[in-house]
């Protein structure tokens, strides 16, 4: 028998045993004859017992001793998966000597494990800032660089890095109000125009600021052109001088075209003009540097995008399964707006959402069965990842905070 101490506690196995698995660490201990090769597989040897010292688990090696004895390796639920690996990996045997059953089991709890800490590793990044402070030590200006960095990207280091975070947050409020408003039938005065315009441009100048802080305090200006937090700041400010720019070209070609009598080109660079003023609606993208709720949001979509993309996929099939079987139901009724398939296609959206404009109506009893089974298959479609969705964004929402404040 080999004496074998693991941990403290002794085991004994036959060495015919173990020469039936010489490529494990036991197998090469029973086999060999050199003693110094025999020393190098163990941690110690005590010459008065004949023992072979091994410094590890105990617990764990119960399995590794059940298996040289019966051939199967037992794999417990409660084990940790990679301290279980880690160890039979150290004893030299194979995951395959298990049942299969066990194995899958195994194999899927590891995979959870592995999934569960991408996800922490994942949301701590999240909350990381791209830049530390000690990156600023040696470097010009270094000082005053990790000090407009601290003023405006950690609101928690000052009271006035928590009021710029504030007033980041309420002029980014003030400006979509301010968008909101111009729209408006009264606001289209000289003085709402004037009020507006006036709005906007504390609004640019403020966010022009702010980026251009970011901009000085950043340590690498390659990594900041790369963070879409930065990316969405400049979306921010952008309309505003494109804007300015593009009157002052509207401008000069009016006078140009009205003496060729030829507006349409003023009319297409209106059109540009307007499309630019939307763009400022992407501010409110900015409230997500200060809102862990949007962050928490913004990370399930990217962690969930499969079940999205598989939820987008059964819509497009089942609009364009119920809008075939109702066009061809309903497209011999006279007046009927199923005039072919693609028209039926907004018809069979909106019963799938459930949402039911009633613009688009069947009027036969086998179109209004079909209509019945299409609002049933929207139900049992949009309930089935809503759940999963809504979970996992309450967990990461919580985790996100817990990060944040042990920050």
């Amino acid at each position: 028998l080999l004496n074998i101490n693991v941990g403290g506690k002794l085991f004994q196995i036959a060495y015919k045993v173990l020469a039936q698995y010489p490529i494990t660490r036991l197998g090469k201990l029973a086999l060999h004859t050199d003693p110094a090769k025999k020393l190098q597989l163990c941690d110690d040897y005590l010459v008065q017992k004949n023992e072979y010292f091994f410094d590890r688990d105990p617990s764990i090696f119960h399995y590794i001793f059940h298996f040289y004895r019966s051939g199967v390796l037992w794999v417990m639920d409660e084990m940790c998966p990679s301290n279980f690996v880690e160890e039979i990996e150290y004893w030299g045997i194979h995951l395959k000597y298990s049942q299969r059953c066990c194995r899958i089991l195994f194999e899927e709890k590891q995979d959870e494990l592995s999934e569960y800490l991408k996800i922490e590793k994942e949301l701590e990044a999240e909350l990381e800032p791209l830049e530390s402070g000690a990156q600023f030590d040696g470097k010009f200006l270094g000082r005053f660089r990790k000090m407009v960095w601290n003023l405006i990207e950690n609101p928690y280091s000052s009271v006035p890095a928590k009021i710029i975070a504030v007033m980041s947050s309420f002029f980014v409020l003030i400006s979509i109000v301010g968008m909101t408003l111009s729209t408006v039938e009264e606001m289209k005065n000289k003085t709402g125009k004037m009020w507006m315009e006036q709005m906007e441009m504390i609004c640019a100048i403020f966010f022009t600021s702010e980026y251009l802080m970011r901009l000085i305090s950043s340590s690498s200006f390659k990594n900041f052109l790369r963070a879409a937090f930065n990316a969405i700041d400049l979306v921010a400010i952008l309309p505003f001088y494109i804007q300015i720019l593009f009157e002052n070209m509207e401008d000069g070609d009016m006078q140009y075209h009205e003496e060729l009598h030829k507006v349409e080109n003023v009319s297409k660079l209106g059109k540009v003009l307007k499309l630019i003023k939307l763009m400022r609606i992407f501010r409110i993208l900015k409230l997500a540097r200060h809102s862990t709720g949007l962050r928490a949001f913004s990370f399930t979509m990217r962690q969930c995008y499969q079940q999205v993309c598989c939820l987008l996929l059964f819509i497009a099939m089942g609009v364009f399964t119920f809008s075939a079987l109702i066009h061809s139901v309903e497209h011999d009724v006279p007046g009927t707006d199923f005039t072919s398939i693609p028209c039926a296609w907004w018809w069979a959206a909106v019963s799938l959402s459930t949402v039911g404009y009633g613009d688009t109506v069947p009027d036969t009893i086998l179109g209004r069965m079909v209509a019945f089974v299409c609002i049933s298959f929207g139900i049992i479609l949009n309930g089935m990842p809503i759940s999963i969705l809504y979970n996992k964004f309450s967990d990461y929402y919580a985790k996100l905070k817990a990060h944040e404040m042990s920050q």
